[in-house]
């Protein structure tokens, strides 16, 4: 009788905080990690800003594809900053707690920005399909206007869409566990601790998962296919291989970044239990990207390559 009486009071309280314990399974030397992170994070700024102050100086690249580079270098910069200081206090200054409104908050943003981040994956590839399959209706088509639009409804859609993520999250009862295996307070990691029914939060982090990335990965491969389909068309090899040379560095970040999430997800929904890997597949997502998207665009692109030079004042021609 005692015990059922301790046991109904225990499930009546709420927790006020949740402690991330950080890599499973390696919490004694973790620490030693803060190094590659911290130079990661601080590459990926300096890179963006970067690029960012490349496309802003130079007019040679205020066009649409590079208008959405840097679209994309203020949101990998937004994602590496929500996510890394939290991670390094934690390593450094065993700064684990974090608190209930601090943490939905945290993943709301996390998922609007890794959403965001998809978006501008389909509009580079719009891009590209106009460019090589209509390259006569690319001016009238892909104009400032177009950037605009797309940029606002992207934002419109993932903020949008992911406001029951942290809703639902915060609508269970956290009433015993409170210590999270991992740097970032993830959905199903965070719903995972509940004493209730989680169905719900597991359901729409689902739909959301099929309807944005999902949607995002399917139109990325038809315009690719509708672009090697066109490319294939072409008598000339030299023109062919120009064509598919502006792609490649889209290509890289697109199977980059989509690798990994496809990867996480398998190893949710298969209830892999090797959690190291999904939190150290989760830091690095967040990190390496916006470390690796700009350097590929500057070796790959060589407008953006010229651009560099001239801002660094370098005199080096580049093929």
């Amino acid at each position: 009788m005692f015990q059922n009486l301790k046991a109904s009071n225990i499930s009546k309280i709420q927790v006020s905080e949740f402690i991330l314990m950080g890599f499973p399974g390696i919490h004694s030397w973790q620490h030693w990690l803060s190094l590659p992170l911290v130079l990661l994070y601080l590459l990926a700024l300096s890179a963006n800003i970067l690029i960012l102050i490349v496309i802003y100086q130079e007019p040679t690249l205020h066009q649409p594809m590079f208008q959405f580079l840097g679209i994309l270098a203020v949101v990998d910069m937004g994602l590496g900053t929500t996510i890394m200081p939290k991670i390094l206090a934690n390593l450094w200054f065993n700064a684990k707690a974090i608190s209930l409104p601090e943490c939905f908050l945290q993943m709301y943003v996390i998922h609007c920005f890794v959403g965001m981040e998809s978006s501008i994956f389909v509009c580079m590839a719009i891009d590209r399909y106009v460019a090589i399959c209509r390259p006569l209706r690319y001016p009238s088509i892909i104009t400032e206007s177009f950037v605009v639009k797309a940029t606002v409804l992207m934002a419109l859609r993932n903020t949008i869409s992911t406001i029951p993520v942290p809703i639902l999250a915060a609508q269970r009862h956290y009433c015993s566990q409170n210590q999270i295996e991992h740097f970032l307070c993830s959905n199903l990691g965070v719903t995972s601790l509940s004493c209730d029914d989680r169905t719900i939060n597991s359901i729409y982090q689902l739909i959301l998962a099929w309807t944005l990335m999902g949607s995002d990965l399917g139109l990325i491969i038809l315009s690719y296919v509708l672009i090697l389909h066109s490319v294939l068309k072409l008598k000339s090899a030299e023109a062919a291989s120009k064509a598919l040379s502006t792609c490649t560095s889209h290509l890289i970040l697109i199977l980059f970044f989509y690798t990994i999430v496809i990867v996480m997800s398998i190893a949710h929904s298969a209830a892999i239990s090797v959690p190291l890997i999904q939190v150290l597949l989760n830091v690095l997502h967040s990190v390496i990207p916006p470390a690796l998207n700009p350097m590929v665009y500057a070796l790959k692109n060589k407008e953006l390559r010229q651009g560099l030079y001239k801002v660094l004042k370098l005199d080096i021609k580049s093929n």
